[in-house]
């Protein structure tokens, strides 16, 4: 999804060499990745892989950050068990691969995670995070689930939920400037009149100059100056939007 020179709009971009700090658990139905600072906290971070799935390096590194920031993070497989996409996959069997992960059907598995971040790792305070895939998840838990506290919507497929406007709680959605994926006339569908009709929470719109898809997660910090001041920027935005909610 970051890698100009391919044009497929959900290309893998830069896969991230990083072993990561935490560990595989099992969560009922559910493997995750679950990371802990090393001080006690009982703020946590549901971390929404994409269509990658749980085991993209890229995500635990946003999983392990979380972390170093004082959150316990945890990156559940919202496929429970199906393959995510492979970048080698035709793309003509894209949508036919999608229709049986859509990512409004995981409050099932919402629910169980919250449970067990509640139950197992004391978390009084749960945030929720996504990229892609896990941007539109997110963007549907903050519809539906009273549980969290707060969501980042990483360029999340906004046409997916084009009636969400009534939030439940403060949402920061992320999208690219130069995104092929999402174009920015979707991008604009949240800014407009009913979304601020509607919504009652706070809720926060950024498009990052120049940017692509996946760029919070999926650019090297160093692919050009330009780039990496705006990586940094979102995810210093991200994290700062959940130190401040949850």
């Amino acid at each position: 999804m970051a890698n100009e020179a391919k044009p497929s709009p959900c290309d893998i971009g830069d896969k991230f060499v990083h072993e990561g700090c935490g560990e595989e658990v099992q969560v009922e139905h559910i493997k995750a990745y679950v990371c802990k600072p090393s001080v006690k906290s009982d703020k946590a971070v549901i971390v929404i892989h994409d269509i990658f799935g749980w085991r993209l390096p890229n995500t635990r590194y946003m999983a392990d950050l979380l972390t170093a920031n004082g959150f316990i993070a945890i990156c559940p497989d919202f496929f429970v068990g199906q393959e995510p996409w492979n970048p080698s996959d035709d793309w003509a069997s894209f949508n036919d691969w999608l229709k049986t992960r859509h990512s409004s059907k995981i409050d099932k598995e919402m629910d169980v995670v919250v449970k067990y971040l509640q139950e197992q790792c004391g978390a009084k305070k749960i945030g929720v995070v996504g990229f892609c895939w896990g941007g539109a998840a997110v963007h549907h838990v903050m519809l539906k689930n009273p549980h969290l506290k707060a969501g980042v919507s990483n360029y999340g497929v906004i046409r997916l939920f084009e009636d969400g406007c009534n939030l439940l709680h403060p949402t920061f959605f992320i999208f690219a400037e130069k995104d092929d994926h999402i174009p920015l006339e979707q991008a604009s569908f949240l800014p407009d009149q009913k979304l601020k009709e509607k919504c009652k929470v706070h809720y926060e719109v950024k498009i990052y100059p120049g940017q692509t898809h996946g760029f919070v997660h999926r650019k090297r910090e160093d692919i050009n100056p330009e780039d990496k001041r705006y990586i940094e920027e979102g995810r210093r935005d991200m994290l700062n939007w959940l130190k401040k909610y949850v």
